[in-house]
């Protein structure tokens, strides 16, 4: 099966919609958890490889800052992945144990049956994920995009969201040639001029938007239905063996979530901030404060 029949157009919406109420429910489970239940945690002094990806958001810096090792007292191996199928596929083989996903790769791990569930989400997507269309491509409307080549990383969430606003445009799948690229291999395209838009993240997104014109984003795409989410998932092995970790990681991410939170404009004047986040996503330290704003963070007091 190819990766992008893991989901039908006609079964995607609901596919989404499903794992997104699963994914909810179980992050308020794991909120009122009592303290006890730490308890069975099995001490492990081997390190925790935990699988990040580049998208720009708070919890970048107590990544930074060494907080999750601090609150958790582990030793944690930190390995950066350019997509969502990737990280689930170092799930599946065990490389990592804890990865961070998006709504739709989720849903495909879920058709695979694989041994993996959600333990917190951090944030739906808005304009930080977007498809541009190269200044060269001569597109302006969205039926422009007929007969044009569209890059996108299959089964990720800017997949999901291509389709939902081809969808939306009334636009057959079959009238536009889609081809898989991954964020850094669509930068590269790009330069070359062998594509004529992308739907990406950053920081192949600002990349694209120096020579492209936001034909529409995931904020959009989200009103019109469709809706992506990003979620951190964790083998169900390690954590039934290590709740106490989980408990510490999630505490440790809503805390800076929530200083983000509190004070937008203050925590992104923190030129210590903003350089931690640039460095481990890529993007360039100018654009940060936008793209924090670019995701609807989570926080418990929400």
């Amino acid at each position: 099966m190819k990766d992008h029949e893991i989901m039908s157009t006609k079964t995607k919406p609901l596919i989404i919609t499903a794992i997104v109420v699963v994914a909810i429910v179980a992050f308020i489970v794991w909120q009122n958890k009592k303290d006890n239940n730490t308890s069975a945690s099995v001490r492990d002094n081997k390190p925790v490889v935990i699988a990040y990806q580049t998208g720009v958001d708070p919890s970048k810096v107590a990544q930074a800052n060494g907080d999750y090792e601090k609150h958790s007292q582990r030793t944690i191996q930190w390995k950066k992945f350019d997509a969502g199928s990737d990280v689930v596929n170092a799930l599946a083989s065990g490389d990592v144990v804890l990865g961070n996903i998006g709504s739709s790769p989720l849903a495909a791990a879920a058709s695979r049956n694989l041994p993996i569930e959600v333990f917190l989400i951090t944030s739906k997507l808005g304009a930080s994920e977007a498809l541009v269309v190269s200044n060269k491509s001569g597109i302006k409307t969205p039926q422009d995009l007929i007969g044009k080549t569209i890059a996108v990383p299959f089964v990720s969430t800017t997949h999901y969201s291509l389709l939902s606003a081809l969808k939306h445009w009334n636009i057959p799948e079959d009238k536009v040639k889609i081809i898989n690229l991954r964020p850094p291999e669509i930068s590269a395209a790009w330069e070359r001029g062998d594509i004529d838009a992308a739907y990406v993240w950053e920081p192949a997104l600002s990349k694209a938007k120096a020579s492209g014109t936001v034909l529409t984003d995931s904020k959009q795409v989200g009103e019109w239905g469709a809706p992506t989410y990003d979620l951190w998932v964790v083998r169900k092995d390690f954590a039934e063996k290590n709740p106490d970790f989980l408990k510490a990681f999630v505490q440790t991410t809503l805390e800076q979530l929530e200083k983000y939170n509190q004070d937008p404009a203050a925590y992104v004047k923190d030129a210590d901030n903003v350089q931690k986040i640039a460095q481990l996503t890529g993007s360039d330290a100018k654009d940060i404060p936008l793209l924090l704003g670019c995701v609807d963070t989570f926080s418990l007091k929400k």
